[in-house]
């Protein structure tokens, strides 16, 4: 049952990402394609990422990860920003035009918690939280950047 369960909310979550995905993707000069907003979701996930972080995460050679980002930056969504450890180096960082995007991204995550806040009593809201954070700390070790 719990398995279910967690597909089942899950599956909202994806859906409704990828609505709000295609209701950002149109067909005009300069909009995002749904891959390239995929691209940028994995960008923002891993927290600045190196182009070799990115294309090794996603599993592509590092001329298609570059043409990529290429594209982003030619878009307006991410800026090059050299490595203080290795000049040599750059990192991938998200533009004020991605923050703006992302926001419209993040608000049914944040409508979903305050009803769990609204109908759920505080311990249990805790209790949600603790075990949350075990799930993502402890058993999602794959998907640490």
């Amino acid at each position: 049952m719990l398995e279910k369960n967690f597909i089942e909310v899950y599956e909202k979550f994806e859906l409704q990402f990828f609505r709000r995905v295609f209701e950002q993707v149109k067909e005009r000069d300069g909009s995002l394609s749904a891959m390239e907003a995929f691209s940028l979701e994995v960008i923002y996930l891993l927290n600045e990422p190196t182009v070799g972080q990115f294309a090794d995460f996603l599993n592509i050679s590092q001329s298609n990860a570059t043409y990529k980002v290429n594209s982003l930056i030619k878009k307006g969504y991410i800026k090059r920003q050299n490595s203080q450890v290795d000049r040599r180096e750059y990192h991938l960082v998200l533009s004020e035009k991605f923050l703006n995007y992302v926001g419209l991204f993040n608000q049914y995550e944040h409508t979903v918690m305050q009803r769990c806040e609204e109908r759920f009593p505080h311990e249990d809201v805790q209790k949600f939280d603790e075990i949350l954070s075990v799930i993502s700390k402890e058993l999602m070790p794959e998907c640490d950047s």
